[in-house]
């Protein structure tokens, strides 16, 4: 809700939730004209021209699959899906009823990741050798409770906030994994998902990349890019809440440095997803991208129940990709 308060061609009309009371109370509090009992109900709203679904995992599917029946374009949130053939389902939806599915990977309209992004493509640091993004947080008491129930959730860290780091990695260094190998544990408050991970991948064009996942720590989301002619890195790299430094080093010695802040990401996220809708700009995560994502997420669940190293093989269908 901060993020649709700071943007500048939508605005949030209508809400749905299965809590009739808390639903009337989130109206009230952000002042939400309309308010319905079921995704059905919201997506013949005439007042409702996108759905956002932001309903648990498992729910994604059918709200998505509703609200395109309903011919409304639809934001879905991260991860897309509980498995990549949920995916396939949506998109092939979307495309059969010619409406616009995308995914809510909001870092990628941070000015960060924008950064990282351009200065690697600018050769800043050389060839990309190393990469290292952790996100972690404490998900003690988190009122998300339904992140310990696998049958909701489809995983833990790996899947709630690995999935922006993977994102975030391919959109950087412009390339695809194709091998991920996953080490984790779970603990007694942890449900049948696992608590912490190392999700270790191995990119197309050779980098090898580290992604770090907790929901037993303080808040953390440091990214580092190590090439053969420098690094690039930030502490904080992925928050949204306050400025981020970043630092290119060569040699041991800091030689470059900026600040940027992701406080608008939130709000160009939903702007761009608004902008795609009415045919000014064309929206940079595609249901196609969520489903590539997905794929990845499903080997590294793999990989983390089978203890072996995992290919990522399959690709989303380029007929499908648009």
């Amino acid at each position: 809700m901060p993020g649709f308060a700071l943007a500048r061609n939508c605005k949030v009309v209508a809400l749905s939730r299965r809590d009739a009371n808390k639903a009337r109370e989130a109206a009230t509090k952000y002042g939400i004209p309309h308010v319905f009992a079921s995704t059905e109900e919201l997506s013949r709203c005439p007042k409702v021209d996108v759905v956002l679904v932001t309903t648990p995992n498992a729910c994604h599917l059918a709200d998505v699959l509703t609200a395109v029946a309903a011919r409304k374009p639809v934001l879905c949130e991260k991860p897309m899906a509980m498995n990549a053939d949920e995916c396939r389902q949506m998109v092939e939806a979307a495309r059969n009823a010619s409406v616009l599915l995308g995914v809510a990977q909001v870092f990628r309209f941070e000015e960060s990741t924008a950064r990282f992004r351009e200065r690697i493509a600018d050769g800043d640091i050389g060839r990309p050798v190393f990469a290292r993004a952790e996100f972690s947080y404490s998900g003690l008491g988190h009122h998300r409770t339904w992140l310990y129930d696998r049958s909701l959730s489809g995983g833990g860290p790996i899947a709630d906030v690995g999935v922006h780091c993977i994102d975030a990695l391919r959109y950087i260094l412009q390339d695809e994994p194709r091998h991920v190998s996953v080490v984790g544990r779970r603990d007694e408050e942890s449900g049948d998902v696992e608590a912490a991970a190392i999700v270790s991948l191995e990119f197309e064009r050779g980098t090898l990349a580290t992604v770090m996942v907790s929901t037993r720590t303080d808040y953390r989301t440091p990214l580092e890019i190590v090439g053969d002619g420098g690094i690039l890195r930030a502490d904080d790299a992925l928050n949204v809440e306050r400025p981020i430094q970043l630092e290119l080093w060569r040699s041991g010695k800091r030689v470059a440095e900026e600040t940027v802040s992701n406080h608008l990401a939130y709000a160009r996220q939903v702007d761009s997803f608004a902008d795609a809708v009415e045919g000014r700009s064309v929206f940079p995560v595609t249901g196609e991208q969520g489903w590539q994502n997905q794929l990845i997420l499903d080997r590294a669940y793999r990989s983390l129940s089978s203890g072996k190293i995992q290919e990522i093989s399959e690709e989303v269908p380029k007929e499908l990709t648009g």
